[in-house]
């Protein structure tokens, strides 16, 4: 960039551990390779390609959980209920995106905004704010197992629940070491493969709701009787909680920039083509799942549920065919493959990026020579043996707290992502640089970022509003806002222990991390001539890149 660090940033550089960026890279440094000749950064591999990013992404948020979690979603709020809380936080991530894509872009730095907290509000708060991030996605691992163990369920009761998390973790932890370019590809084939799933259901969907399926005609009767709204402000929270754990990770891309080849060109690219994607798609499935099941039909998920049954299941039962709980059970599974893989991704690059600044225990920062974090990794997935609560509970009831936990940990992070976005901008301008020299502009700056604090805010107070109704329950109370205790135990207690403060705008490092050296060209053909170009690359290109 031909920039110079400030006297500030110098000096901040010799001062505590916890303060000390990264090694300030020349424009023409030399760089460590691996052996496949990918860029080998802090101990991570830039291996990632574009359409990588975007389908990680998908892959990691269109889980299997949601084909019966849209049932949740519509037995706690209703049909239309469900819909407007879906669309409410899509907007919410739309401005949280909007945010990641404008630091990111410029700071492509290992944690994404839990680091850029670090440096442009408080360090206390980078610590906190990953500690929260890492233990989400913990979460959502554990979240992963139990699901596949109600999946499992409905096929047979012969292997025990505790049996089938244990068979799935084994695998999973294989997977999870072979490298991120390996992990890419799986991703993006087993993502593919998603969302020909997701277009299927559509199409399953529109033909038992017209009769072509079942024979007989349903359209909008379920609207009508029982209802389009259920349980009132109640259902409303509880799937507003539900709609931020499904939208959750769609942030991720953030932190795959730290192994992404061209984050500046491809970052932005997928930021902007992945949410549209995974809003269509999950409003797409509230909707349909709303015009094929009542949102009072029993065999739906609740607290109570042994084994899942997703919309569709119940939808293609009740039209005659027996066996269609067989084929979304399939569908459901696959899904899973990938779903687990990210979050076992995004948990251990969370515990890497507290190990590389000393706010977790060095022993997690080590990589292995092709840039995996073994150790992080083992740990996390080991963490998602969580699940296996669900011996001494219900698997619905284990899915309800879990959900709980990750909804409440993700309003807490969206929101100090908008923080972090306002921080950085008013540092940016403070030191005299211009709009323009971004790579990327937030849309509709400040007020987004603002909707988002201030949103999030508000949900993570919310979130927990039903253990007020109908008489106190102290355990839902507990898993409703543990978190928000915990983050801020973790908050005050780090900035006892290391005396951190906020730091001051003027100060702030915007030198270290700016990685335009790293840049390289796409090898998918997007530097060639255009002309001669295959009719099927042409249509590879346009869905997937």
């Amino acid at each position: 960039m031909g920039v110079t660090p400030t006297p500030e940033v110098v000096e901040k550089m010799s001062t505590s551990p916890d303060d000390v960026p990264d090694e300030i890279p020349s424009q023409e440094g030399e760089v460590a390779h691996a052996s496949n000749g990918n860029v080998i950064d802090e101990g991570l591999q830039r291996g990632l390609k574009n359409r990588h990013l975007q389908m990680i992404a998908f892959g990691g948020v269109v889980g299997a959980s949601i084909w019966y979690g849209t049932g949740s979603a519509i037995a706690y709020s209703g049909p239309v209920g469900a819909l407007i809380c879906f669309l409410i936080i899509g907007i919410d991530v739309f401005f949280v995106m909007q945010s990641l894509g404008e630091m990111s872009t410029l700071f492509p730095v290992q944690g994404a905004f839990i680091e850029l907290a670090g440096r442009f509000v408080d360090p206390a708060l980078s610590f906190s704010l990953g500690v929260n991030y890492w233990y989400l996605w913990v979460t959502n691992i554990a979240n992963d197992y139990n699901n596949i163990s109600l999946i499992m369920g409905l096929w047979t009761n012969a292997v025990p629940a505790y049996a089938w998390i244990l068979i799935f973790w084994a695998g999973f932890q294989c997977t999870s070491l072979l490298g991120v370019v390996v992990y890419g590809e799986m991703e993006f084939w087993l993502a593919c493969w998603k969302l020909v799933c997701v277009v299927g259901g559509f199409l399953v969907a529109i033909l038992v709701n017209t009769g072509a399926v079942g024979g007989e005609y349903i359209g909008f009767r379920y609207w009508r009787d029982p209802g389009a709204v259920a349980n009132g402000i109640n259902g409303f929270g509880k799937t507003f909680v539900l709609a931020a754990v499904y939208y959750s990770g769609t942030e991720m891309l953030a932190l795959t920039a730290a192994e992404s080849r061209n984050p500046k060109k491809d970052l932005p690219k997928a930021i902007r083509q992945t949410f549209w994607r995974i809003l269509i798609i999950f409003l797409g499935l509230v909707f349909f799942a709303g015009i094929i099941v009542p949102y009072n039909e029993p065999g739906l998920l609740t607290a109570t549920s042994k084994s899942a049954q997703s919309p569709w299941t119940v939808a293609l039962v009740n039209a005659g065919w027996a066996g269609g709980g067989n084929l979304v059970n399939v569908v459901m599974i696959t899904a899973q493959l990938s779903s687990v893989n990210s979050a076992i991704y995004v948990a251990s690059r969370s515990l890497v990026a507290l190990a590389v600044k000393r706010r977790a225990p060095a022993f997690f920062a080590k990589t292995t020579s092709n840039g995996v974090p073994v150790n992080a990794v083992v740990f996390s997935n080991t963490l998602g043996l969580l699940a296996l609560l669900n011996i001494a509970s219900t698997p619905g009831k284990v899915f309800s707290y879990l959900i709980s936990i990750a909804g409440a940990a993700t309003f807490v992070a969206w929101a100090f992502v908008g923080v972090t976005h306002i921080r950085l901008r008013r540092a940016w301008t403070r030191q005299g640089h211009g709009v323009d020299e971004l790579p990327y502009r937030a849309f509709l700056y400040p007020y987004g970022a603002w909707f988002v604090v201030l949103l999030n805010l508000f949900l993570v107070f919310i979130s927990g509003y039903e253990v007020f109704i109908g008489g106190f329950a102290a355990v839902d109370f507990v898993f409703s806002y543990v978190v928000i205790a915990i983050f801020t135990v973790l908050y005050f207690g780090w900035k006892f222990v290391k005396g951190t403060k906020i730091v001051p705008l003027a100060e702030a490092d915007l030198v270290t991390g700016r990685r335009d050296y790293l840049a390289q060209v796409e090898d998918d053909g997007s530097s060639r001539e255009k002309k001669n170009v295959p009719w099927y690359i042409v249509v590879k290109r346009f869905i997937f890149s």
